[in-house]
């Protein structure tokens, strides 16, 4: 496919594309971002398209699979913050804000392992992925993770679950 070819598949397809995104995950903004998604990774690989092979089929199940994903690392996101919230107003004898302790905590970390920690514990990434994510190796992942853990112990104070060693 060339620029040209592909500059009229986007004109044609980005608008009904992203409305066909939105009916699937309800977000306009998180619709837009998918199909945009799509197309860049589309951009990526023009020369294996066929305008005559329907990209746009391609590209609509990229942008589906894309919205799915956010939207299933969303979920688990919130469900994570939710369990350590109720742990947190559970050990503190009273009502709390949900994860403020743990935002805090978070950030006395350096970047590189605040990063890593958040997608290990935060966002459930097993760490193979999380190595993946941050370019580094698995060993760098486990030994981050028990520094961070090491690091964010007496932050936390005395909280069962928080930052349990799952597989790590």
């Amino acid at each position: 496919m060339t620029e040209d070819e592909f500059e009229a598949f986007y004109g044609r397809w980005a608008g009904p594309m992203t409305g066909q995104v939105y009916l699937v995950t309800g977000d306009l903004h998180e619709a837009q971002d998918a199909v945009q998604e799509a197309f860049v990774r589309a951009w990526d690989r023009r020369d294996k398209l066929d305008a005559a092979r329907a990209p746009e089929s391609w590209v609509r199940v990229t942008a589906t699979r894309l919205a799915i994903s956010r939207w299933r690392r969303g979920r688990r996101a919130a469900e994570a913050w939710a369990r350590w919230g109720r742990q947190a107003t559970a050990a503190a004898g009273g009502p709390q804000p949900g994860g403020v302790a743990l935002e805090r905590a978070l950030r006395t970390l350096p970047p590189r392992q605040r990063l890593i920690v958040a997608l290990f514990y935060v966002c459930d990434l097993p760490v193979g992925q999380v190595a993946a994510e941050t370019g580094v190796s698995v060993g760098t992942v486990k030994t981050q993770l028990s520094r961070g853990r090491a690091a964010l112990a007496p932050l936390l104070g005395d909280r069962p679950g928080l930052l349990e060693d799952r597989d790590a």
